[in-house]
Formats: C-alpha cells, sequence, structure tokens
C-alpha cells in the first residue's frame, strides 16, 4: 500500500509540479484562512483576507478588538459570515488568552497535544484544526478533506464510508511523516479534485490517475 500511495503522488506532483500552497505572508493569515475556507471556496477567501487586509487588520488583537457586526461585513464574501466571525472570535481569544498571540509558542507544542488544544475551540473541526498544525505551524499531520475522500474511494482505495481518523491513519501510516510531503500531498489532491475528479461529470478519461489504480485495495 505505501508503494501505491507513493506511486500516486508521483504521479500528481509529475503532472501538475509543486503548488505553492498555502498562499499567506505569515502563518497567521493561514490559521484566519482556514477558518474562512469552511464551506466555500478559496476565491471567496481570498476577497475577505484582501477586505483584512486593506484595513491593515490582519493582527490577531486588532481583529479581536472588532464589533461582531464590522468583523463580518470584512468577512462576508466568504459566506455564513455571522457563523464565522464567531468562530474567528473563539479562535482569537484562545490564541492570545493561552498563547499571547505568539505562534511561536504554538510550534513549540506536541503535535497531539496543540491538536486537542485546537479542536477545543468551538467551530474548529478535524479538518480545519489539521490545516492550521500543518500550513501554519509545519507539523506533520495529514489533511484529510472532501476532496481527499472522494478520489481514494473512487478508486477503491478507502471506503466510502470511512471516518475522518480512518482516512487520516491511512495516510499517515502509508508515508513518511514529512511535512513538507503532506504539505504538496495534500494540495496535489485538491488540484485533481477540482480540475478531474468533480462531484458531478468528473473527467475519468483525462484523469492524470487513470492508469494507477486496479480493483480492490479497500481500507
Amino acid at each position: 500500500m505505501r508503494s501505491k500511495v507513493s506511486l500516486i503522488y508521483r504521479k500528481l506532483y509529475d503532472n501538475f509540479g509543486p503548488q505553492a500552497w498555502w498562499p499567506a505572508d505569515s502563518p497567521f493569515e493561514v490559521m484566519i484562512g482556514a477558518i474562512l475556507t469552511q464551506n466555500t471556496s478559496w476565491v471567496n477567501v481570498e476577497k475577505a483576507l484582501i477586505n483584512i487586509k486593506q484595513r491593515n487588520l490582519l493582527d490577531p488583537r486588532k481583529l479581536y478588538k472588532l464589533r461582531d457586526k464590522e468583523f463580518a461585513r470584512l468577512i462576508r464574501p466568504a459566506g455564513y459570515y455571522n457563523i464565522k466571525t464567531k468562530r474567528l472570535k473563539a479562535f482569537l481569544n484562545f490564541f492570545i488568552s493561552k498563547y499571547s498571540a505568539n505562534v511561536k509558542k504554538l510550534s513549540l507544542l506536541r503535535t497531539n497535544y496543540l491538536r486537542k488544544e485546537l479542536l477545543s475551540v468551538k467551530g474548529i473541526g478535524p479538518e480545519t484544526a489539521d490545516s492550521i498544525l500543518l500550513y501554519a505551524l509545519n507539523k506533520p499531520v495529514f489533511v484529510i478533506d472532501a476532496y481527499t475522500l472522494r478520489i481514494f474511494s473512487r478508486h477503491n482505495q478507502l471506503k466510502e464510508d470511512v471516518s475522518y481518523d480512518e482516512a487520516q491513519e491511512f495516510f499517515m501510516r502509508s508515508l513518511s511523516r514529512n511535512a513538507k510531503l503532506f504539505n504538496e500531498y495534500h494540495a496535489l489532491i485538491v488540484k485533481l479534485g477540482k480540475d478531474y475528479c468533480r462531484k458531478t461529470k468528473p473527467k475519468c478519461r483525462a484523469c492524470p490517475l487513470r492508469k494507477c489504480f486496479n480493483s480492490g485495495g479497500f481500507l
């Protein structure tokens, strides 16, 4: 199984090249983006981040001091703006009160402990927590999203009803625990999911993985 998962990575990398993901100027921007991107496209998240940057508010304490209505207006392009305002405020309160808004303090914590800490924040689930761990803090944690489950279940590598934790364990045991590798692999999966392995009308004939899989191989 390890060799097959590695083969998929090589096929995707050779086809798409490096993805340079996550696009951000700072780890804090990644954290905010990880929450904003819940249930929306990255294009919409970028618009919200631009609004924040134009007001010179991409700072934990500045954002936390904003009134909820003003905060919601800034992030409106990302959708569910009232809900996301509450989630961002909850994260900011956690980040400021427990870690003095210091990214380095977070990065020095053990991965498992920090993951539990993030999951304790209201509105942060496994995918968001793992995105923060991997992309903002360079922790070797594989992010599972809808693209990952769709692609690998369609190719009979994961069951359709596999849990988040089971799917994550599948990748973690199949690959070397390397944050750079996990970063690139997940970004390549997203690229494949957006451009080929779509939810409806997938482009199977043109898929770079069409010859990588055979039947069987369920988790």
